[in-house]
C-alpha cells in the first residue's frame, strides 16, 4: 500500500466517515420519523441534543482548568461521541421543516463546528503521528536528547502550529452557540403557551 493511500485510509477516511454518517444516520431517523407519522418526535429532539452538546463541553472545561474533575482523555472521547449524537438529534429536530433564518443560520454553524472538530481531530493526529515517528527513527540512529530536540525543532514549532487549530474552533463554536440561544430564545418568546 502506497503511503498516500495509507493516509487516506487510515486518517483521513475515519474522519470523513463520521460526517457522512452524521449525514445519513440524519436521512435514515427523519425518514423513519416521516413514514411513522412521528414527525411531532422530531421537534422535541432539540432539546436532548443540545443538552448532549452542552455536556461535550466537559472536555473544554477541563482544559481550561474550569472543572478538575475527569481525565483528558476520557473527557475528549465523550466530547466527540457526545458533541456528534447531540449533532444527530439536532439535525433530525432541523429537518428541512423551518421557514426561519436564524434556524437555518444556527444548523449550518452547527455543521461547520462539527467539520471544523473533526478536521482538528485529523491535523492533530496526523502531526502527533508524525512528531512521534521522526522521534523514534532518531533515537534509533542513536541521537542524544539534546540532538534529538535540535533535529525536531522545526517539526515540534509545527506540531504547536496545528495545536492552535483550537483558536478557529473556538470562534466557530461561540457563533453556532450564539445562533443556537437565539434560536431558544426566539421559540420561547414566540411558544403558544397555551
Amino acid at each position: 500500500m502506497s503511503l498516500r493511500a495509507h493516509l487516506f485510509s487510515r486518517e483521513l477516511l475515519p474522519a470523513l466517515f463520521a460526517f457522512v454518517l452524521l449525514a445519513l444516520a440524519t436521512l435514515a431517523i427523519d425518514a423513519l420519523l416521516h413514514a411513522l407519522g412521528l414527525l411531532w418526535i422530531g421537534r422535541w429532539l432539540g432539546i436532548p441534543g443540545t443538552l448532549l452538546i452542552l455536556a461535550s463541553t466537559a472536555y473544554s472545561l477541563r482544559k481550561r482548568k474550569l472543572i478538575r474533575h475527569g481525565k483528558p482523555a476520557t473527557l475528549l472521547r465523550w466530547h466527540q461521541a457526545l458533541a456528534w449524537l447531540g449533532s444527530l438529534l439536532v439535525l433530525v429536530h432541523a429537518g428541512v421543516h423551518f421557514n426561519a433564518i436564524l434556524g437555518w443560520l444556527a444548523v449550518c454553524a452547527m455543521l461547520i463546528n462539527v467539520a471544523s472538530g473533526l478536521t482538528g481531530q485529523f491535523l492533530l493526529d496526523r502531526s502527533r503521528r508524525r512528531l512521534e515517528q521522526a522521534r523514534e527513527q532518531l533515537r534509533e540512529r542513536g541521537l542524544d536528547e539534546a540532538e534529538l530536540n535540535e533535529q525536531l525543532y522545526w517539526d515540534s514549532l509545527t506540531f504547536d502550529a496545528v495545536r492552535q487549530w483550537r483558536v478557529v474552533h473556538f470562534p466557530i463554536t461561540a457563533a453556532f452557540a450564539v445562533l443556537g440561544l437565539a434560536h431558544i430564545v426566539v421559540i420561547l418568546l414566540f411558544w403558544n403557551w397555551r
